[in-house]
């Protein structure tokens, strides 16, 4: 008996120690209450103070910081830094920008790169065009020269012009296989395989082949892009490659969970019913 009670104690400790590494509290913060941690989130982030009886609105405020960063911030074991990049994409999806530029700053403040950042943003073009990702951008390199850091970055492009198709194939075959090539099969004059190609060369090819983000982390930001879009369909596709990819069914939930209040509940309810399907077709549910 009393073995079986100290096992349960140190799983208790161990899930403790866990929770308070993966965002950025001491072990003695164990005990805070969500305004601790709102304000302490909230100092690393944007080195100011949270809950401040100022500006118009600051019931509101108070209301939206205790929720995103006393209470959203502790579901699940993503670290500071990854809750911010997820952030900065659902932002940059929505065109938000007087908040993404808040949340590019942050992200720098919890350990992002410019570099990073800039992948993270690159990468949406095939999600939500290139005009969007360009007003995005615009905003990230306005951060960056308040903030003294000369662009253009470095390049971080690996693959040659003749290499696209290649290179992107190799990336996606093992995530997604030929389902973009079966969807697109029977269109009009065969300009489904067209389609086909461009993904594998501008999404794979030309995006997921830069340095700078792994394939792993490409993915989750993903995640984050989609349960903004709310295309479940595609989203259900990517849930499959995150698994694929190496993130955890726990990571995924977080990433999803991470999402919600820059989104909502009806587009997180809805990523979150697409998972557990995805879960129970793979048997891996709870």
């Amino acid at each position: 008996m009393f073995k079986k009670m100290f096992a349960i104690c140190l799983a208790v400790m161990t899930i403790q120690s866990n929770f308070v590494l993966a965002n950025g509290l001491n072990s003695e913060d164990i005990d805070m209450t969500r305004t601790d941690i709102c304000k302490k989130n909230y100092r690393i982030l944007f080195n100011g103070e949270a809950l401040t009886p100022t500006g118009d609105d600051p019931e509101m405020m108070a209301i939206l910081q205790k929720y995103i960063f006393g209470e959203i911030f502790t579901v699940g074991e993503l670290d500071i830094k990854t809750r911010e990049m997820l952030t900065v994409t659902s932002l940059a999806v929505q065109q938000t920008l007087p908040q993404l530029k808040a949340h590019i700053n942050g992200a720098l403040n919890a350990g992002a790169t410019p570099v990073e950042l800039r992948e993270a943003i690159y990468q949406l073009a095939p999600f939500i065009g290139f005009p969007k990702t360009l007003n995005a951008l615009s905003v990230l390199n306005e951060v960056f020269k308040e903030r003294g850091i000369d662009t253009p970055l470095k390049s971080t492009a690996t693959v040659k012009e003749e290499e696209r198709y290649e290179k992107g194939l190799e990336i996606q075959n093992p995530l997604y296989g030929d389902e973009i090539n079966v969807a697109m099969e029977g269109l009009p004059a065969d300009m489904g395989a067209d389609v086909s190609r461009f993904l594998t060369e501008v999404c794979f090819g030309d995006f997921y082949t830069r340095e700078g983000l792994d394939v792993k982390t490409r993915e989750l930001l993903f995640i984050s892009a989609l349960v903004t879009t709310g295309n479940t369909v595609t989203l259900k596709s990517h849930i499959k490659g995150n698994l694929k990819a190496g993130n955890s069914k726990e990571t995924v939930t977080a990433a999803i969970i991470q999402c919600l209040p820059y989104v909502g509940f009806p587009n997180t309810l809805a990523a979150l019913k697409t998972l557990k399907e995805v879960l129970n077709e793979n048997g891996t549910q709870g």
